[in-house]
């Protein structure tokens, strides 16, 4: 698996001698950030799935700075946030309603039916848009980090047990393979 990535990955050298990253310096020249190990593709997962749930075009940019500060695999957290498109952002946001108006035990008065997805028109469409989520009020506000940290926490968690499963069947293919020569 890492083999097959690593063909899309740019070398380090790639990138320290890149001159539109030349301004960074040495910020993008730890190896966590290109290096694809359980640790770093888990934590990339995480900070990727986090992120993905920041509103508006924010998303990739966000990733990357939390990518940076925290070492993790930065074009994994940036390529995670992709989970979030136009499809499946009103979904995640009225689960995110739904999540924090269960945490703090009251529906703010705003029905189920209410939080379809507005009808948007080309000449006011972000009004319309921030006026559906401004509706969903404190519950959005607090199951949004909830469901961020959630899907965070289970994304960390899956990456490092399908990698370590993955290894356990390697090992054992190896060993049914000598065991026959």
């Amino acid at each position: 698996m890492r083999k097959f990535f690593r063909r899309f990955l740019p070398s380090h050298e790639t990138v320290k001698n890149n001159r539109w990253l030349k301004p960074f310096g040495g910020w993008l020249h730890h190896p966590n950030l290109w290096h694809l190990h359980r640790r770093s593709v888990a934590g990339g997962v995480a900070v990727g799935l986090f992120c993905g749930l920041v509103p508006g075009p924010l998303q990739v940019i966000s990733s990357t700075l939390l990518a940076v500060l925290l070492r993790v695999n930065l074009p994994v957290a940036a390529f995670t946030t992709l989970y979030t498109n136009p499809l499946t952002i009103v979904p995640l946001y009225v689960l995110a309603y739904e999540l924090g108006a269960r945490v703090i035990g009251a529906h703010n008065g705003v029905a189920a039916a209410q939080l379809t997805f507005p009808e948007l028109h080309w000449h006011n469409w972000t009004g319309e848009l921030w006026g559906w989520l401004a509706m969903m009020g404190k519950p959005f506000m607090v199951g949004l980090p909830l469901l961020a940290a959630s899907l965070a926490i289970a994304g960390y968690f899956a990456v490092r047990v399908a990698w370590r499963a993955a290894v356990v069947l390697r090992w054992r293919a190896r060993k049914k393979r000598r065991a026959a020569m």
